[in-house]
């Protein structure tokens, strides 16, 4: 059994949670999110805490049940502080702006990339138009929105251009000219 699990989700102040069938509905500061539990898996309101359960005869579910209670417990966590992730784009002339409810991407394509902001996520870019800042309660559509966004344009390993995390680490290749310079100097004399 998982040792997640077991832990008990404990609810801070000002968090509301209940159980509708196989429906967890966390209520809070910033907003409501619900999450259906799949087969198997129990849920239980008990004071200020959400218990999770393996259903009794259903032993093939270990391995949903410490991600269910990961992701309740991500809801609890959202519902009172946003999630972010923030992304970088480097490289020459590479910017985007926020507009209204769309993302406007320069990327070295001939077109600009264009995207609609879902509901319930908030986007801005800094001053510089290089930075985006990505911030919702649900972690799941902050965290695939951002990596929608990286796969654009991931970053390349020679001039490392493109989009990465912040502090992302991106392990640089040497060019051609690298490469062909420590071979020359070890070739044999003609004759």
């Amino acid at each position: 059994m998982s040792r997640i699990g077991k832990m008990p989700v404990v609810l801070p102040d000002k968090v509301k949670a209940k159980i509708e069938g196989r429906q967890v509905l966390v209520e809070g500061p910033l907003g409501k999110l619900s999450y259906s539990l799949p087969d198997g898996i129990d849920a239980a309101v008990a004071g200020t805490a959400i218990n999770i359960s393996i259903t009794p005869g259903a032993n093939d579910k270990g391995a949903l049940f410490g991600t269910a209670r990961a992701r309740v417990n991500n809801m609890v966590s959202g519902v009172t502080k946003e999630f972010e992730k923030v992304l970088e784009i480097s490289g020459v002339g590479f910017k985007g702006a926020v507009e209204g409810n769309r993302v406007t991407m320069q990327l070295g394509f001939s077109h600009p990339v264009i995207l609609d902001i879902p509901q319930g996520i908030k986007m801005s870019f800094d001053p510089k138009q290089v930075v985006l800042t990505i911030k919702g309660i649900d972690r799941e559509a902050v965290g695939n929105l951002a990596a929608q966004i990286k796969r654009i344009k991931r970053p390349e390993p020679y001039k490392g251009t493109g989009i990465r995390y912040q502090g992302e680490h991106i392990i640089r290749k040497a060019g051609k000219t690298a490469a062909g310079a420590g071979a020359s100097a070890g070739g044999a004399a003609k004759k």
